[in-house]
């Protein structure tokens, strides 16, 4: 866990992680993010902030004194890449609160012996008094119920939602479509760099291009595995410049293949003629 400014890296502990400011949170694949988002959201439902922590207000700026605010299922924003991911997230937190509400609804003289960081919802729970448990369990319900209204979305869905929400301020059409599949436009792009720059080819050049590619869809299926790596890619010139540098290089290339031709003919004769006399 990195806060933005400090390289220096922290062991995440989801319930002491603050909940305020611009944080970053650095995770390989398979070690719990889904759970970890989860359990956060837990906490912004409650309100569990800094000062819920039983740390010295003392400690805190005024950013982080009013960090402690229960927020409802509205007011928190989880975004993520997928429609798949943002169904599966979304249940998940769902499943979340409702475990959390269960945890504080029992009695406490029923709560069991756990060692820290056994059960993180019993840690948790710990933070607050028992006459406030069920308060706790109230409103983690109401959040789990609210999760259909929840905003939870994929960053582009929700950008197309602040867009025409916001039209005004964004000078944007009312109705919007937002386009998840982009073959279509990669393939008209693709056309018009056909007609705009391999088109106006001599025919030498031209007969070159089509040994390559045969139709600008050749030319789109052929470039469809480097568009993740673009960046990485030099600026690219003209296709006329192209085809004269490529041509450059492989005359000399070729030259510098056949410079040594000349050695090697009177070598294979001499072999020849000693090959001949052995036969003889």
């Amino acid at each position: 866990m990195n806060p933005l400014g400090n390289m220096d890296a922290q062991v995440l502990e989801p319930l002491r992680f603050p909940l305020y400011g611009s944080r970053l949170i650095e995770a390989s694949a398979g070690t719990g993010k889904t759970f970890t988002i989860a359990m956060l959201y837990v906490r912004l439902v409650l309100g569990h902030g800094a000062l819920n922590a039983a740390s010295d207000e003392a400690d805190f700026d005024d950013e982080a004194r009013t960090s402690g605010r229960a927020l409802t299922p509205p007011e928190i924003l989880v975004v993520t890449f997928t429609d798949a991911a943002t169904k599966e997230l979304r249940e998940r937190i769902r499943a979340r609160l409702i475990e959390a509400a269960e945890c504080f609804r029992v009695e406490p003289e029923d709560v069991p012996e756990r060692e820290p960081g056994e059960d993180l919802l019993h840690d948790l729970r710990e933070d607050y008094a028992p006459e406030q448990w069920p308060a706790c369990a109230r409103r983690l319900q109401l959040a789990a119920e609210w999760m259909d209204e929840a905003a939870v979305s994929t960053i582009h869905g929700w950008c197309n939602r602040m867009l025409s929400e916001h039209a005004f301020d964004s000078d944007s059409l009312f109705s919007q479509t937002l386009e998840t599949d982009q073959t279509e436009l990669r393939a008209e792009v693709v056309r018009d760099y056909w007609r705009t720059f391999m088109a106006p080819l001599d025919a030498a050049s031209a007969a070159e291009v089509r040994a390559w590619f045969a139709s600008p869809d050749e030319l789109h299926d052929a470039i469809r595995g480097l568009l993740a790596h673009a960046d990485l890619l030099p600026d690219a010139c003209d296709p006329g410049a192209a085809l004269a540098d490529a041509r450059r290089r492989a005359r000399d290339e070729l030259e510098t293949l056949k410079a040594p031709w000349r050695i090697w003919i009177d070598e294979v004769e001499a072999l020849l003629n000693a090959a001949r006399a052995a036969l003889s």
